[in-house]
């Protein structure tokens, strides 16, 4: 089992910048891949940023986010960070952090969530 808390949401300006936190605990060496996503009202939960475990740590972004968010870990703290910068209003969701694990069939952990709010 794999428990996650997000935080570090809230209410920022446009063109403004935010970091959320994702702490993980329980069996965190089973977990391969870290990734962030996001749902607005009425849409589809998006992914966002994927980050490997491992030494390497490959990353990947949607385009949407390419350039502007970037997703980093610290491994003596567990924790996986979304820094967030050049905010626009459409960057409002709840936006949550997964985590995958492959010790049988690929399970993905879910945080609660952390509401990001843009106002323009």
């Amino acid at each position: 089992q794999v428990q996650l808390v997000e935080s570090g949401g809230g209410l920022v300006q446009a063109g403004g910048s935010l970091r959320l936190s994702c702490a993980a605990s329980g069996r965190t060496f089973n977990i391969k891949v870290m990734a962030w996503y996001r749902q607005a009202p009425g849409n589809q939960r998006e992914l966002l940023a994927t980050l490997t475990s491992g030494s390497g740590g490959n990353t990947n972004y949607a385009d949407s986010v390419k350039g502007r968010f970037t997703i980093s870990r610290d491994n003596t703290k567990n924790t996986v960070y979304l820094q967030m910068n050049s905010l626009k209003a459409e960057d409002t969701a709840v936006y949550y952090c997964s985590a995958i694990t492959y010790t049988g069939p690929p399970y993905s952990y879910w945080g609660q969530g952390t509401q990001v709010t843009v106002s323009s």
